[in-house]
């Protein structure tokens, strides 16, 4: 099966955990990823540099209309929805879903909506249930799913309700995350 795109959630301890996953992806990784990370809507662009800084592939703040290019990380902005189209990323101001906007719900439902069973979700370390139904619409629609080991989550909320409400393809931990991303994208 080929993958054309993989989402990544996560909230409390998302930053290490994103770190420690992207500093494993190799340079000629082509598959482009976008991330949902819970953040304060007046956060800074912070998060952007404090993950290139431990990641060989470009890392970008989406903004509305974005195109979506092979190779390239995208961060959904705070306080934004992050929505995919064929093709591009579109922002939402829409009511925050889980208590979060962006929420990791909106952007797998409408990424499983355009890629079906070419897309992967990931759903990694948070304290709430945000990310459970769109890694469900995920692999309702034929894509794959991974959710980190709930006992190497700094928060093991948010992987341990991915898994009681959806059958995941697989269970890992944080470390071996990355390498599986490799495995089935290359």
């Amino acid at each position: 099966m080929s993958f054309e795109f993989i989402v990544i959630g996560t909230s409390l301890g998302g930053l290490s955990a994103l770190q420690i996953l992207l500093s494993n992806l190799p340079a000629n990784f082509i598959v482009p990823i976008a991330i949902v990370q819970h953040r304060h809507k007046n956060s800074n662009g912070n998060l952007q540099g404090l993950l290139q800084a431990k990641s060989v592939l470009p890392i970008q703040e989406v903004e509305d209309k974005d195109e979506i290019l092979p190779g390239k990380v995208y961060l959904a902005p705070p306080d934004y929805h992050l929505l995919v189209e064929r093709g591009y990323f579109a922002l939402s101001t829409d009511e925050p879903v889980s208590y979060a906007r962006p929420s990791i719900d909106v952007l797998f439902e409408s990424v499983a909506d355009i890629y079906a069973e070419q897309v992967i979700g990931v759903i990694l370390t948070g304290a709430n249930q945000d990310g459970t139904e769109g890694l469900k619409k995920v692999k309702a629609r034929g894509g794959m799913t991974i959710v980190q080991e709930p006992a190497t989550a700094e928060s093991e909320i948010m992987p341990a309700a991915a898994i009681s409400g959806v059958k995941v393809d697989r269970i890992l931990p944080l470390v071996e995350i990355a390498q599986l991303l490799v495995k089935l994208c290359q």
